[in-house]
């Protein structure tokens, strides 16, 4: 039986849907346990750090919906992807705040958080690839 999507279009649907449940249970998160995206707020936002923790969370959600969407709008996928990258940059100061913040943490999370830094950047690529189709 054959295909009708190309393996390239294939890689795209399926890195499409990984992240969106990625953004999907990060999003759930933030609603289910504010307390520990509280913490990742930068002190110098203006605002309450639970409004941010609740905003992220609802663009992290709208996020999983625009790439969820992108199966029926294969079109969409270039703006979609840079809204991706956008919102990794966005949350970028958070993770490295929890970085300095855990500096003191055992090994483990300690390496987890200091590994999300760089991660960030080629998490943010393969968002910009959905840009080519």
């Amino acid at each position: 039986m054959f295909s009708s999507h190309t393996s390239s279009e294939r890689a795209h649907r399926i890195r499409a849907g990984a992240w969106a449940g990625v953004f999907g249970a990060a999003g759930v998160l933030h609603f289910v346990r504010p307390a520990i995206f509280d913490a990742l707020v930068p002190p110098d936002l203006p605002g309450s750090q639970r409004a941010w923790t609740y905003g992220s969370g609802v663009a992290e959600l709208a996020m999983s919906a625009a790439l969820l969407s992108t199966f029926a709008r294969p079109d969409a996928r270039p703006a979609v992807g840079v809204a991706g990258a956008a919102l990794l940059a966005a949350v970028w100061p958070g993770n490295i705040k929890m970085a300095w913040d855990w500096r003191n943490k055992p090994m483990l999370p300690r390496a987890i958080a200091f590994a999300r830094v760089p991660l960030q950047v080629p998490m943010a690529l393969s968002l910009l690839s959905l840009r080519r189709h």
